[in-house]
């Protein structure tokens, strides 16, 4: 592609709909899980620490209600200030964080109450100290577990729904989606970098990844596209709220009637079909 080319083609991509729905998600205003748990339940307790390293920030586990049923809810920190987002590590957990999740959904699973996830981070935190703490067997252990977890389980994306980080969380018997949030792989930039070395094709990198709710809604990862108020949740934080706490307590309604062999049996079944490659034309 001649250097013409590549100019007309980026700018092409200003008016991308996908590119859109990534800007909603990623919008300042936009509700992270925290602000969805305060609106949704009542009663949050929050359980501190992993037990074997520390107390990850990025991370908030603790009992609530949800109505008149006790779950055990778990959603990552993200902050609002820049000081707040560096305490957070900007919502991506460090392997304690991914520990302290699998602790609350075992005391969960003790005491046979449900376990609800709310998830916006574009990943795991990538750095040499997270590794070295064992950040893929951290995610790892989580994936098993969760898929054999004996209680009911749902998981929200609500904003970004990135890579492993995102699927640590998310291995449930119902997994939602907001109307304008995103799950992927790996980010339209870091593809970008990847495929065409250089991130300005991020927004060709959006469209062909295929990221936004409905797209993977068709590929069968996702079970339900919750409707956002307006143009996004960011234009009506407690209307958001409410769509979405109606569709978790018709979940959980549904769920809670299945018996658990069925439950474990049809979740493990899900995750092994997801997403099957297809050719298209």
């Amino acid at each position: 592609m001649s250097e013409q080319e590549t100019e007309v083609s980026i700018q092409a991509q200003a008016v991308s709909p996908a590119w859109s729905r990534i800007e909603r998600a990623r919008h300042p205003q936009r509700p992270y899980p925290m602000d969805f748990i305060e609106r949704i339940f009542t009663d949050f307790s929050e359980i501190h620490g992993d037990r074997a390293f520390g107390d990850d920030e990025a991370v908030a586990c603790g009992m609530a209600r949800l109505g008149a049923v006790e779950v055990m809810v778990i959603g990552n920190r993200k902050g609002g200030s820049t000081k707040e987002r560096v305490r957070r590590n900007f919502g991506m957990p460090h392997p304690e964080g991914y520990r302290k999740a699998l602790r609350a959904m075992k005391i969960a699973e003790k005491f046979n109450r449900p376990v609800i996830s709310l998830i916006d981070l574009p990943g795991a935190y990538p750095g040499l100290g997270a590794e070295e703490r064992g950040q893929a067997e951290a995610i790892a252990r989580n994936l098993r577990e969760m898929a054999r977890l004996r209680v009911p389980t749902i998981s929200v994306i609500s904003g970004e729904g990135g890579s492993g980080g995102a699927l640590a969380l998310a291995v449930s018997d119902r997994v939602l989606i907001l109307e304008n949030a995103l799950y992927f792989v790996i980010t339209p930039e870091s593809c970008a970098a990847i495929m065409w070395r250089d991130a300005a094709h991020k927004q060709l990198a959006a469209e062909a990844m295929r990221i936004s709710a409905p797209e993977v809604a068709a590929l069968g990862c996702v079970d339900e596209i919750v409707s956002e108020p307006g143009e996004g949740a960011h234009t009506d934080r407690e209307a958001g709220a409410g769509l979405l706490g109606s569709v978790l307590k018709k979940h959980l309604a549904e769920l809670q009637g299945i018996p658990i062999e069925d439950l474990v049996a049809a979740r493990q079944k899900k995750f092994r079909h997801i997403a099957q490659f297809y050719t298209e034309g």
